[in-house]
């Protein structure tokens, strides 16, 4: 016992450091005052920026399922195929994930731009030009593009695992492949959706990157607005730990709302 403690020093470490610090600056600051004085007023103000938090919630939301409508029929795919192809399809799917995030990012700038190779590509069809760049549409491509591997993987590592006697016995019994997917497959691969969901959806309505390159100062989503609190020309982290606060508080409710709904549906067959 004395061992597995020692062992589990250096992760207890990471996680003082690296997320209870952190995030008791955040709560501290966000109830204080520059004088160190106890305050609420640090909340007053972000009504106002409800529309950027629904934004920011609504863009995530539509990555997710966007993500989700993805990777769930590639995860069917990959259970059925033999383990070269699975093995060659995830390499690729982690290829991206091997470059620099704000590289991938400069990559869709220069693709969606007025001026950039996809509407090159359209005009030598009589299509376009279409304005792409600095719309809701390129923020939320960008979070497919960047943050599908999350889905991906955690569904696919799951329905790997699902034994094919199941499969085979509810084939056997007359089931069709949709009432196969519907009464086997999906409820055996609901810990891997819940995870993927989440994974995909607590950086989605945080990103500050994405929504700035690709949707312009028109699209301002709750990251930016944290981001303009702090090294902004708006400086002022009582206020931004007071956002951060908050968005901390909608992320887990909406986790445990995600793992309450796969609590509930995973392992029913029936």
């Amino acid at each position: 016992m004395t061992r597995v403690k020692a062992l589990a020093a250096p992760y207890l470490l990471w996680v003082v450091l690296f997320t209870v610090i952190p995030c008791s600056l955040v709560v501290y600051f966000a109830f204080t005052n520059e004088n160190g004085g106890f305050t609420l007023a640090n909340f007053r103000d972000v009504p106002f920026y409800a529309p950027v938090f629904l934004k920011s919630l609504y863009l995530s939301l539509i990555a997710t399922v966007i993500c989700f409508l993805i990777a769930y029929p590639m995860g069917l795919i990959l259970m059925k195929a033999d383990l070269n192809a699975q093995r060659t399809v995830i390499m690729l799917v982690m290829l991206p994930m091997w470059m620099n995030f704000l590289l991938r990012t400069y990559a869709w700038m220069t693709l969606l731009e007025n001026e950039g190779l996809i509407n090159h590509f359209l005009e030598l069809f009589g299509i376009g030009p279409f304005r792409m760049i600095n719309t809701q549409g390129a923020v939320v491509l960008g979070m497919v593009y960047n943050y599908l591997p999350f889905m991906i993987l955690p569904i696919y590592s799951v329905m790997v695992k699902i034994n094919p006697a199941l499969i085979e016995a509810a084939q056997d019994l007359g089931a069709g492949s949709l009432k196969v997917v519907s009464k086997i497959i999906f409820p055996l691969s609901i810990p891997g959706v819940v995870s993927g969901i989440i994974m995909v959806f607590v950086p989605s309505i945080s990103t500050f990157i994405i929504s700035r390159m690709l949707g312009g100062g028109s699209n301002m989503l709750i990251g930016d607005l944290i981001e303009m609190q702090f090294i902004g020309s708006v400086y002022n982290p009582y206020v931004g730990s007071a956002i951060s606060l908050i968005l901390m508080a909608v992320v887990f409710v909406c986790m445990g709302i995600i793992n309450r709904f796969g609590g509930e549906k995973e392992g029913t067959l029936l």
